[in-house]
């Protein structure tokens, strides 16, 4: 992973400390991240990426103590989880202290909590010597960005500094896990796979959030993670009849001999590092759509299906 000198994170976290928004690299995407105790600079990012407030935001750590610090329990499947899996792209829902602002949280009285792995975001951390509030550094429903430059295309000025630290290698969001109640529940599918995680602890049930009010997690909503051009989900290569597109071939050849075709890689964790990157390259093209050669529906597979199914909503 790409470092950087320590007086441009130190610039980075000074503009922190002063209420100021800085997009960041992580392993999974890269963030937009605000001092997760200030309510002011936490309300630009909802500002900015124009996210309803009904979206809570994950907490940025660089230790287990900083997370211990922010929750108000921190049961011991938490601390198995955290042992195995942080730094890495994994987030612990649980109780939070008083001292996370209602806004981070869409007044929920829980907090998402995730220590990153790469080196640049935990430097920041650690500079900063605040937790980061901190979504993925597009607008909202948007495609999340996976570089420095799909940062710049798609926020512009509206962010007072970029971190450049390479392309992302996970490349798509952190699994969120709740650890409220007495079963462990998968609010998002993500980074670390479910069986990784039952491995671990045992079963892990799935949310069917349905409320009209503030969701337990980010990446909730119906439609997320989307190109500004249509997205078609096929089988089989069957791709639309009319107009131009781009085919992201995963196995099928398309349907249509006359649309460029974009390979994906032949498994799930190459296919999410790279799903991003290649949605944003087909939508550059400003085509009718882009179709995409289902994987398969395999666990290993849940991430990316739930991805591209809200992309496509």
């Amino acid at each position: 992973m790409t470092t950087l000198p320590t007086a441009e994170i130190e610039a980075a976290a000074r503009l922190l400390r002063a209420g100021r928004l800085v997009a960041f690299p992580t392993e999974t995407v890269y963030g937009l991240g605000a001092n997760a105790l200030d309510p002011e600079a936490v309300a630009r990012i909802y500002a900015v990426k124009g996210r309803p407030l009904a979206s809570p935001l994950i907490v940025h750590v660089d230790s287990i103590a900083m997370a211990q610090s922010l929750s108000a329990s921190w049961p011991e499947v938490a601390a198995r989880l955290a042992r195995r899996f942080w730094p890495g792209p994994l987030t612990l829902v649980l109780e939070k202290r008083p001292a996370i602002p209602s806004i981070v949280t869409a007044g929920l009285s829980t907090v998402g909590l995730r220590m990153p792995a790469h080196p640049i975001a935990l430097a920041l951390i650690r500079a900063a010597g605040v937790p980061l509030a901190a979504p993925s550094a597009n607008r909202f429903t948007q495609l999340s960005p996976t570089t420095a430059d799909h940062v710049r295309q798609g926020l512009g000025a509206d962010v007072d500094l970029i971190l450049d630290g390479g392309p992302c290698e996970v490349g798509i969001e952190s699994t969120v896990v709740s650890l409220i109640g007495s079963a462990a529940v998968l609010l998002r599918p993500g980074g670390v796979a479910r069986a990784e995680i039952e491995a671990l602890i045992g079963p892990v049930t799935t949310s069917a959030d349905t409320s009209a009010g503030a969701h337990p997690a980010p990446g909730m909503h119906p439609r997320h993670y989307s190109p500004r051009t249509r997205l078609v989900l096929v089988k089989n290569g069957n791709v639309p009849n009319v107009g131009s597109g781009t085919y992201l071939q995963y196995q099928h050849t398309p349907s249509r001999s006359d649309i460029p075709v974009m390979q994906m890689p032949p498994t799930a964790a190459e296919y999410a590092a790279k799903i991003y990157t290649k949605l944003h390259e087909a939508d550059a093209a400003a085509q009718d759509w882009i179709a995409v050669d289902l994987p398969p529906e395999t666990p290993d597979w849940e991430a990316i299906h739930d991805r591209l199914n809200r992309a496509a909503t």
